[in-house]
């Protein structure tokens, strides 16, 4: 059930702007899907999102900490913290470049694969389920409408939809 919230209520819905009520409407839907996400997750021991998030790009392609941390939006010294931490989790593994010693290149190891696996996995349970409560009639609107929500991101932050789980 999406709740509104009242007029002058500290971020809801103003008189005076014609998107306010649609920015609560998707604030309503991402707090939705930020508990989809949180939920999968959960089993995933050990593991937080952000970190998730880095095993998700990193799922795509092997990439260098700079690299990654471009993606991820984060200093490379942050980047690198998580990245030990995977390291030492077993998720991520390092490797040195023949062509260029000075590039360490980081890529999933099959127990990282495995976590990506399994959480995209639950996720899409989890969505499926939400998704099966909706009218058949509207489903393909809220297709639609994600769809042009993601390209709409992807105008603002280049790169969206390949760093985010």
């Amino acid at each position: 059930m999406v709740t509104r919230r009242p007029i002058g209520d500290p971020g809801g819905t103003t008189s005076d702007d014609p998107l306010a009520a649609i920015v609560d409407a998707v604030l309503d839907g991402s707090r939705a899907l930020v508990a989809v996400s949180a939920r999968s997750i959960a089993g995933a021991k050990s593991v937080t999102l952000p970190q998730f998030r880095m095993l998700v790009v990193l799922s795509e392609a092997e990439d260098s900490l700079t690299g990654l941390a471009g993606q991820l939006d984060v200093a490379p010294s942050t980047a690198l913290r998580m990245v030990d931490r995977l390291v030492a989790a077993g998720l991520v593994e390092r490797s040195v470049r023949p062509e260029n010693r000075r590039e360490t290149r980081l890529a999933l190891t099959s127990a990282g694969r495995r976590v990506v696996r399994t959480v995209t996995q639950r996720r899409r349970r989890d969505l499926r389920a939400v998704l099966e409560r909706l009218d058949p009639d509207r489903r393909d609107a809220v297709a639609a409408a994600m769809a042009d929500f993601a390209a709409a991101a992807e105008q603002v932050w280049p790169a969206t939809g390949r760093s985010l789980p």
